[in-house]
């Protein structure tokens, strides 16, 4: 990726009951376009006894996006969706003023060995939209644009690219792709991004410049519209970004928006029960005292 800015390496974190890799947000970078958020979940294991279970917490001023390589997650909100997510497909979930949900296990594959493994993804609203009606969308799998070329694989996740568009209705210009390399090949996005633009590498290599980045790598570009870059044979990587907006995003918890007090009003309102509840849940995520005070840290 030419006029690469820094390179970064996920971190770990814990969410519930399970280890994540974080990729976003860190000191130097707070948000890469829309995209405030990113974990890395998995690849895990999971034996018999063991299980994905994320009690209901709340969300506002985002859309969270949820997308597996492996696995499956049950997904329960307070708009009453319960819907399974396969791999492949996207959760799209717009919390807007306050949505409330749950991520767990299916009952099936609780008592059974199985893998879990993918993304978990928050990008910030417009500040117009931030108290918008909660909302939801689940896109199926085949339903996501992806084409070939020669030894290359595209999947247009989410957003607008190359002329093509994702059926995920996102609120601002943005763009979420995979790429996958069957063979060594020289990738040449420029003049194809736009705004800011970040590359994750799930696996395999990428080099640029006589450097060469492995898996777990966070690339950051200083202009998208330069980026071009060297897959190694059999690799993933995952570019994202899109145009930043002019306000300041504050986070807190699962809490996103230009504005503190509405930050501090949605800590008020799950501790006092105010939001909407899950239906059939009975748990819930306390507030926590400093959740992101490691990595304003770091």
């Amino acid at each position: 990726m030419s006029t690469i800015d820094f390179i970064l390496e996920e971190k770990a974190a814990d969410i519930g009951n399970f280890l994540v890799g974080r990729l976003l947000p860190f000191r130097q970078k707070r948000n890469i376009g829309p995209f405030v958020f990113i974990d890395h979940m998995g690849p895990a294991a999971l034996k018999d006894y063991q299980n994905l279970d994320v009690p209901p917490h709340p969300h506002i001023g985002l859309s969270t996006l949820t997308y597996l390589f492996e696995g499956a997650i049950m997904h329960r909100d307070s708009l009453g969706n319960e819907i399974e997510i396969q791999p492949g497909a996207v959760n799209w979930m717009t919390a807007g003023k306050g949505v409330v949900h749950s991520e767990r296990t299916p009952d099936y594959l609780r008592t059974t060995d199985k893998f879990l493994h993918g993304l978990q993804i928050w990008v910030a609203l417009p500040k117009q939209l931030e108290q918008t009606t909660p909302s939801f969308t689940h896109i199926e799998a085949d339903h996501i644009p992806k084409w070939s070329e020669g030894d290359l694989e595209y999947k247009l996740i989410a957003g607008e690219l190359f002329g093509k568009k994702s059926p995920v209705p996102v609120y601002s210009k943005l763009y979420l792709l995979e790429i996958k390399s069957k063979t060594k090949q020289k990738i040449s996005l420029v003049n194809q991004l736009f705004g800011e633009s970040g590359l994750y590498i799930l696996e395999g290599s990428v080099s640029n410049q006589s450097h060469t980045y492995e898996a777990k790598h966070i690339l950051i570009t200083k202009e998208a519209h330069l980026c071009e870059f060297e897959m190694e044979a059999d690799t993933t990587v995952y570019i994202f970004g899109g145009d930043p907006f002019d306000e300041e995003r504050f986070i807190y918890w699962n809490f996103v928006s230009s504005d503190r007090e509405v930050i501090e009003q949605a800590k008020k309102d799950w501790q006092e029960g105010n939001f909407e509840k899950v239906p059939g849940e009975t748990e819930f995520v306390p507030l926590p005292p400093n959740p992101f005070k490691k990595e304003n840290e770091k």
